[in-house]
Formats: C-alpha cells, sequence, structure tokens
C-alpha cells in the first residue's frame, strides 16, 4: 500500500525538475520551532528554512499581517506608491548604515541590483573601464548569472560557463590578497561578513576594517551580503554592527519577512542615486503581502530583542559543540557567530544529519564536511542544548 509520502514523491518526480535531488521528507504544518510532517512527526527544526524562519513557524504577527493585508491589497504596481513598501524602508533606514532600500523578491536578485549599482556608480563616477568587482573564494552569492559569476565556488558554476567577466576571488581575511587584486579596474568589493554556504567562516574584525580602509582610499563601494547571517543571525542586527564597519551597500533576503519571499538592497545616498528613474525594477518587488510581513517580521526582531538573544543562545550552544569536540576528535572545527553556526567533522556531514533526523531534529550542511545549525532565533535553549545531546550520543556510537 502507498503511503501518502511515497505519494507525494512520486509525483515531485514525475512533475517537478530534479534541482533538489531525491527527497523523502513532507513537512506539512510548523509552529516555532517545530515543524510536522504529513504522518504527524514533529521535528525540532534547526535550519529554519535555510536562515529564512528567524521567528520560528507561522509567527502570531506575522501571520495577523500577512492576513490583514491579503484581504486588503495583494499586489499593485510600483508607478503607485505602496504603504507597507513606505513602511519597511523606514524601518530598515533607522536601524542600518543605509539611506535608501530597493525591494526585490529574493537574495539574489538583491545581489543582482547591488552588482549593477556598483558598475553604474563608478561609471558615473569615473566614467568606463572600473567594473570589476572582487569577491571572496567560497562565497556564495546567488544563482542567478550576475550572482553567480560574483560566488566564489567554481562547483555551482561548472557547465554555466561562460561566467559574467569581471569578478576576481580572493582568500577571506587575507588583506594583502585583497590589496594585491585591486587595481584600476576595480570599482567594488562584495563580500559576507560570515560566510554561509561556504561553510560557516566569519570574517576578522580587523580585515573588515582594512577593507574598509582600503575601499576608502581607492575609492570603491564597500558591498556587503548578509542574506544569511543579517537580522539577528549573527547575533547583531546587522552582522557589520559586530565589526564596527559601515558597508556602503548591505544585501538582505531570507528572513526579511518572516517567511515570504522578499529581497532588500539598501544603499547610502551617494552611490543609490545613480539608480534613477527607469535604471533598475522588479515587477513583483516590494508588493504589499511582503511588506507588510516584512514590517511585522522587523518589528519582531526588534521588540523581542532577537539579536541579543541569539548571541547569548548561541554562545552557549557553540560552547557545548566545542565541549563535544574536545571529547570527539571527529569534530575538527566549530566555528560561527550567534546562531549560525557549523561544525566540521571528519567524515561527510549527511551522516550526522541523518541520525539527527531518525531522532527528531533538522540540522543542515554547508559543503559536505560541515553541520551547519540556523535554528529559529526563538528557540528554547534547553531543546537546543537536548541537540547536542543526540549528537553526542551519535557521535560516541559511531564506528
Amino acid at each position: 500500500m502507498t503511503t501518502e509520502t511515497e505519494f507525494i514523491q512520486t509525483q515531485a518526480e514525475k512533475y517537478l525538475l530534479q534541482n533538489y535531488g531525491s527527497r523523502n521528507l513532507a513537512l506539512v504544518r510548523g509552529q516555532g520551532a517545530h515543524v510536522w510532517d504529513n504522518e504527524g512527526r514533529r521535528y525540532l527544526d534547526l535550519l529554519s528554512g535555510l536562515g529564512v524562519n528567524n521567528l520560528g513557524h507561522c509567527h502570531p504577527k506575522v501571520v495577523a499581517a500577512i492576513q490583514h493585508q491579503a484581504q486588503t491589497l495583494l499586489h499593485v504596481s510600483n508607478l503607485y506608491l505602496i504603504e507597507p513598501q513606505a513602511r519597511l524602508a523606514k524601518l530598515l533606514v533607522e536601524h542600518s548604515p543605509a539611506d535608501r532600500v530597493f525591494f526585490c523578491n529574493s537574495g539574489t536578485e538583491a545581489v543582482e541590483a547591488a552588482i549593477k549599482l556598483a558598475r553604474r556608480y563608478s561609471h558615473e563616477q569615473h566614467g568606463p573601464g572600473r567594473h570589476t568587482i572582487i569577491t571572496l573564494r567560497n562565497s556564495f552569492h546567488g544563482r542567478t548569472m550576475g550572482s553567480l559569476s560574483a560566488t566564489g565556488q567554481t562547483k555551482y558554476q561548472k557547465g554555466f560557463e561562460p561566467m559574467l567577466e569581471r569578478f576576481v576571488n580572493v582568500p577571506i581575511n587575507d588583506l594583502e590578497a585583497m590589496k594585491a587584486a585591486v587595481d584600476d579596474t576595480v570599482c567594488a568589493v562584495l563580500l559576507e561578513p560570515v560566510q554561509g554556504e561556504g561553510g560557516i567562516h566569519p570574517c576578522r574584525p580587523d580585515y573588515l576594517r582594512g577593507v574598509r580602509e582600503l575601499c576608502d582610499q581607492r575609492r570603491l563601494l564597500l558591498m556587503f551580503d548578509e542574506i544569511q547571517c543579517g537580522l539577528g543571525r549573527s547575533g547583531h542586527l546587522f552582522a557589520a554592527d559586530e565589526f564596527g564597519v559601515e558597508p556602503d551597500v548591505i544585501t538582505l533576503a531570507k528572513s526579511l519577512a518572516g517567511g515570504v519571499p522578499i529581497g532588500a538592497m539598501l544603499a547610502k545616498e551617494e552611490p543609490a542615486k545613480v539608480l534613477s528613474a527607469g535604471t533598475h525594477a522588479a515587477t513583483f518587488g516590494g508588493n504589499p503581502l511582503s511588506c507588510a510581513a516584512g514590517v511585522a517580521a522587523f518589528q519582531v526582531i526588534l521588540d523581542e530583542k532577537l539579536p541579543e538573544r541569539s548571541q547569548a543562545v548561541g554562545g552557549r550552544f557553540k560552547e557545548r559543540l566545542l565541549q563535544l569536540k574536545q571529547k570527539h576528535a571527529a569534530i575538527v572545527e566549530v566555528r560561527g557567530m550567534g546562531l549560525m553556526i557549523g561544525a566540521q567533522l571528519a567524515f561527510p556531514a549527511a551522516e550526522a544529519q541523518g541520525y539527527l533526523r531518525e531522532h527528531g531534529i533538522l540540522a543542515g550542511s554547508a559543503g559536505p564536511d560541515v553541520l551547519r545549525f540556523l535554528p529559529p532565533l526563538i528557540v528554547d535553549e534547553n531543546e537546543l542544548l537536548a541537540a547536542t545531546e543526540v549528537l553526542d550520543k551519535f557521535l560516541t556510537t559511531r564506528p
């Protein structure tokens, strides 16, 4: 007899592109830090939809905002003023180094907007010829052709060549390599303050300060991709706050609207001016529904002091993982900030993921051997620490 899960899997394999590989878990409901599959089993979600559900699943204030907006106004063109869009832009500007906001639908679109802004700004300031953007090795900026070209991992680019020209990758936390890469063709530096997909690698504060100084000296834009590490995930509202460095551009997405698709590029006033009427757009960018959800989600982050909670709870979680590292040689390194933590293992991370899932815990990976934890910022600390006991048991019994 075919189970409901097998039926869904059969339909997915028959009708969907197989770009996500084989899947055999159907999640149908979520509440707080937990999700349920179609057979009624509950899981502790320590992946948060790859960092989307920072507030957990179905936060009541976000749900209420969506319900209200859905029965009021779903969509109008950006040719008209959109009240929730203006409200969300105000919140973002008031709490960031930026002066202006462009809304889109995803992180990769936010990066595309940043790339276009950097090149157009350089063209207007310096004329043609300065259009190279420096990014970091092991970075991940998206899967559209511009953001993919910026990504410093060839495994994502394979088969999609040729990439767009004028992107240069340098090692993380190597200021001399960054300086050596800057020539008269460079217009901007784009980096993740904490690399996510590349294995949970934070930039050092002195490195980012050095990059900021270099950009000031050479009149380059400094652009931070905070799509995964921003909005409280790193233990600060913006990861830039941890380092005391103000970028010229910040890209956001993932958790910005509490689970509803949205992206945003935030920019300081001077570079923002170059994206004048007609230079860039997104049909659904900043639509009433996503922005109403975004206003509610951002306000929850502020009201419930979730960045501070992320720092405190994440610090204790990381400390417990470091204790496991002392006990188990199979843990090579523990890295991260706030509730964005990776445990590099001496074996494929998929083994640990499978064991955790069997015991009702969903975790992710960042590369072949890094177990990735992105729990909701509202996660119960006791449940989080209990998950480490399951991991401990796995490492103890693993052959």
